[in-house]
This record gives C-alpha cells, sequence and structure tokens, in this order.
C-alpha cells in the first residue's frame, strides 16, 4: 500500500479531512443551510463522527448528511481508499481486491462516487470570445445516405 495513504487511513484523520473539505466557511445546516449551528455529541457507532443540531430548523445532522457517503455500511476510511483509488484510475475489480471487498460492492460504490463527483460539478460560464466549429450530424439515416438531401438537393414540386 502506498505509504500516503498511512495518513488517511485513521478514522478521526478521515473526520478531521471531511469536516476540513465540507465546513470550509463554517458549519452550515444541509436542510436549511442555517450557521445557527450546536455541536451535539458524537455519533454511536463512529466515534469520530460529529453530530451536530440546527438552531434554525431543529434538525439534527452529522458530518456524512447529504453526501454521497451518508447511509452505507462501509466506513469513511474506505470510501476515501476507494476515491483515492479511482483517480489513480484502477479498475473496479483492482479497487475490491485492494480493499478486500467483493466486486459488486466496489462498482456500487464507484458508481455513487461518479454520480456525486458529476452532480458538484459546477454550471460552465462562458465569457470573452467564443469560437464554436460547425458541426454536421445526420442522425435517423444510418445505412440509408440517400435518405439525407444535400443542400440543393430538394425535389422540386411538380416536376
Amino acid at each position: 500500500m502506498d505509504l500516503t495513504l498511512l495518513p488517511l487511513i485513521d478514522d478521526q484523520k478521515c473526520f478531521e479531512t471531511v469536516r476540513r473539505l465540507r465546513w470550509q466557511t463554517g458549519v452550515a445546516c444541509p436542510q436549511c443551510e442555517s450557521a445557527q449551528i450546536t455541536k451535539w455529541g458524537m455519533d454511536e457507532t463512529q466515534a469520530c463522527r460529529q453530530r451536530y443540531h440546527c438552531g434554525g430548523c431543529g434538525r439534527d445532522f452529522d458530518d456524512l448528511t447529504s453526501t454521497v457517503f451518508a447511509g452505507h455500511h462501509q466506513p469513511l476510511r474506505v470510501w476515501l481508499l476507494c476515491l483515492y483509488f479511482m483517480g489513480l484510475n484502477l479498475s473496479n475489480r483492482q479497487i475490491a481486491r485492494e480493499l478486500s471487498l467483493d466486486e459488486d460492492s466496489t462498482h456500487d460504490m464507484a458508481s455513487q462516487l461518479r454520480d456525486g463527483i458529476v452532480a458538484r460539478q459546477p454550471a460552465v460560464v462562458l465569457s470573452g470570445e467564443v469560437e464554436c466549429d460547425e458541426v454536421y450530424v445526420v442522425a435517423g439515416h444510418k445505412g440509408h445516405p440517400e435518405a439525407v438531401n444535400k443542400k440543393g438537393d430538394h425535389p422540386v414540386e411538380g416536376a
């Protein structure tokens, strides 16, 4: 195993990393986005997982609420290692071997991580001068090029 992974394998370090990345401007409620947050103890099943209470809407949440990591039985360190291995472009089969998981679980985890990454991509905003090449697309006429009329080759009615 790669030695650069050692700091992330520890559960405490994993949760600290998630907190630092997720709450860059301070903890906010995932439901109402209120900043009126009180620490509400630690999770019973994962001692490093901080719980919070929202003073705005009264809901309780934790470090993983409303993330791709929420509601799964694999520890956070396994998810982060899976994400790391995906970044190395390992196949799901290789990741499953590295993490000692079955391939179906690894496939599900990798799919959820990819979906989460795609969902978080910001919208593309173009500015300044934008150039675009023309594209000619023929759809629905595969194998029948005669069905595609070229410009100027339109049949004339009554001829």
